[in-house]
């Protein structure tokens, strides 16, 4: 067993640990394996284990491992851009990209909807939030998620799945429960407006240090880099 197949087996104990805890079936969480920095070898460890869903968010080392890895053996990858995407990027974003979970401006949507081939399922869609106000950080304002939302969900070869999150680290279990429970509540809110023509379900939360915390506020998705690749 390598050492990365060992620590995806403790993260996905976590995870059905904190589900248990917060009163949740652990079916209902999916893990996203955060393998920027590691090269498409690790990525390769990871799948051998049945891990599917990785996250990206360096667009040009994204389509890198993509392209690598697309010949390989076995059920096909899903892969998530997790990172900003500027104008320059959205094609490329476009074509090789199964979801995108930092979406925060429409006119990136725009573009994306506009390059997304027709051969390829359309593409998976969250906005980003920006959920603590932090000033160095991407994402919406919360007040702003649902007339962005509404306008995302009409675009063609898009599907709008949801929220993600990335607030600043907290001091502790508590605090960070109340964090992503914010993030919850706007999602809760959006879904609510029946603005939408379908529900969101993905709620994108909780990295290695605050997992737990995540999926007792409502996560549907953790993303773990740390824990399972190691330090970068």
């Amino acid at each position: 067993m390598t050492t990365i197949v060992r620590n995806l087996q403790l993260v996905r104990d976590r995870i059905t640990t904190a589900c248990v805890a917060a009163g949740r079936n652990p079916a209902t969480v999916r893990l996203l394996a955060v393998s920027k920095t590691f090269g498409a070898e690790a990525v390769a460890d990871a799948a051998s284990d049945g891990q599917r869903a990785f996250g990206e968010n360096y667009i040009a080392e994204g389509v890198e491992k993509i392209l690598a890895l697309r010949g390989r053996p076995g059920e096909p990858l899903e892969w998530h851009c997790i990172g900003p995407v500027q104008s320059n990027k959205t094609r490329l974003v476009a074509e090789h990209f199964d979801w995108v979970q930092s979406v925060d401006r429409l006119k990136i949507a725009q573009r994306l909807s506009e390059q997304r081939p027709a051969g390829l399922p359309p593409l998976q869609i969250c906005l980003q939030v920006n959920i603590d106000g932090g000033a160095n950080k991407s994402g919406l304002a919360p007040d702003d998620v649902l007339a962005l939302a509404r306008e995302v969900a009409q675009l063609p070869r898009l599907v709008l799945r949801g929220l993600m999150a990335i607030p600043e680290p907290a001091a502790d279990f508590d605090a960070a429960c109340e964090l992503h429970a914010r993030t919850k509540a706007v999602f809760d809110a959006v879904n609510a407006s029946g603005a939408l023509p379908v529900p969101m379900d993905t709620l994108s939360l909780g990295m290695t240090a605050d997992l737990e915390a995540a999926i007792h506020a409502g996560s549907t998705m953790v993303r773990v880099g740390t824990a399972i690749f190691g330090n970068r």
